[in-house]
């Protein structure tokens, strides 16, 4: 097989062009698991993202036959993840019956997700397909400390099942949004600067422990994962599908961003990447990771509530900015957009190095001064190149952006082709 082939053509440029990140999922069931070679997975799959969604599509798409399509999609009708939906379109200009398509079933489980700020959380019970079925939001301090935390998530996750009503015996998996940075492997946080007495701890074992013991179920995949990262996943998947490179910058108490390449987070190689808060900016205020100059130290909601405080305006953390400049107080927005100024310099390298289609501000501090601050300076100081095609935007989910994005992360951890299959056995089917 030629090495270019499935890559798209690359022009003079270095730039690869007419392969959407779509294309090249589609094309890896024909090319790298080989034509005739796809399983339930990759079906489910094809059904899931809506490239195929007849019995006909999935025969054209895989190179299976008719007979060995309808085995596959048997062992998925009897698992309850599929069902047949309204007939599509007839092809024929002959005429004949409409083709019965084929949908994924979003009600035969749910999920679980949390997200956690510094002294406050959110948690809901969601379908597979992102609705909202419970929800609720109160105070949870990290400081308190994982097993605290977690402990009380179980609690929160066992009340919600019983207001949405339905069984935890339903529930598919738990996602949890963290503020700190993330080893996507193992599911710990890797020294977290807002998050003293997390780092290194067991976050999946302890929900997954506290979950089981509120609500006597069994145990559970556990997924975690940093919280911009998160916000982002969900914003894009819900907003911008067809972006191919969305950033989004989350400014509450500390400042993250995350980061959604061809439909997937990019996390770097442990977890790091999107960690502009600690960008060194020159000032020499002291930052909460212990190092002088950080971004967060001077631009976060944190740093302006000081900023506020020392000039006798009640102001503790960036939820209390929020409220004062829902209130329109001048002075929080004179030092918003400063602040935005501030981040909107780092973000000119930002958009100069990845050239995304959206950069989305969410957070505490995501408002009208803010967001000027950011435009002021990048688009006066970025290449005119890299922000011809770059909408600056704010959150459409707001505080559900990190919970949408963690129910999503869980959804396609148990559909992804390759776990699929052991699945289906585990479930005799």
């Amino acid at each position: 097989m030629n090495g270019r082939q499935g890559q798209g053509r690359t022009s003079r440029t270095g730039r690869t062009t007419g392969t959407t990140g779509a294309a090249r999922t589609a094309r890896t069931t024909r090319t790298t698991r080989g034509v005739g070679s796809a399983g339930a997975g990759d079906l489910l799959e094809l059904v899931r993202s809506g490239r195929a969604v007849t019995r006909g599509a999935l025969q054209q798409a895989t190179g299976l036959s008719r007979a060995t399509v309808g085995q596959r999609l048997d062992r998925l009708f009897r698992a309850g993840w599929l069902r047949e939906g309204a007939g599509g379109p007839v092809d024929s200009p002959l005429g004949g019956r409409p083709a019965i398509t084929l949908e994924f079933d979003g009600e035969h489980a749910v999920v679980l997700a949390a997200d956690l700020d510094t002294r406050h959380a959110r948690a809901a019970v969601l379908t597979l397909t992102g609705e909202i079925l419970a929800e609720h939001s109160g105070t949870l301090v990290v400081e308190d400390g994982p097993d605290v935390v977690l402990g009380e998530l179980g609690r929160w996750f066992a009340e919600l099942l019983e207001k949405a009503g339905r069984r935890a015996g339903e529930v598919g998996g738990i996602g949890l949004a963290v503020p700190g940075p993330v080893d996507s492997e193992t599911g710990r946080v890797v020294q977290p600067p807002i998050m003293p007495g997390w780092d290194g701890y067991d976050i999946r074992g302890r929900l997954g422990r506290a979950f089981a013991e509120r609500t006597g179920a069994a145990p559970v995949p556990v997924l975690v994962d940093n919280d911009a990262n998160l916000m982002a996943y969900g914003e894009q998947r819900t907003g911008y599908p067809e972006c191919s490179a969305f950033v989004l910058v989350k400014v509450s108490t500390g400042i993250g961003a995350g980061v959604v390449v061809d439909g997937s987070v990019y996390r770097g190689i442990d977890g790091g990447a999107g960690d502009i808060g600690h960008i060194r900016v020159g000032a020499d205020a002291l930052c909460r990771c212990g190092s002088y100059g950080c971004l967060a130290a001077v631009a976060s909601g944190g740093a302006v509530a000081r900023r506020l405080a020392e000039t006798g305006v009640p102001a503790a953390s960036g939820s209390d900015v929020r409220d004062l400049l829902a209130a329109g107080d001048p002075g929080a927005a004179a030092l918003a957009r400063e602040a935005g100024r501030q981040v909107g310099d780092v973000l000119v390298t930002v958009v100069t190095l990845l050239n995304p289609g959206v950069l989305m501000i969410a957070g505490d501090l995501a408002g009208t001064p803010f967001v000027t601050g950011v435009r002021e300076l990048l688009y006066q100081r970025a290449l005119p190149r890299s922000t011809a095609h770059l909408d600056v935007v704010t959150s459409r989910l707001g505080e559900r952006a990190g919970l949408v994005g963690a129910g999503a992360l869980v959804v396609e951890h148990l559909y992804a082709p390759e776990r699929v299959e052991e699945r289906l056995v585990a479930l005799g089917v």
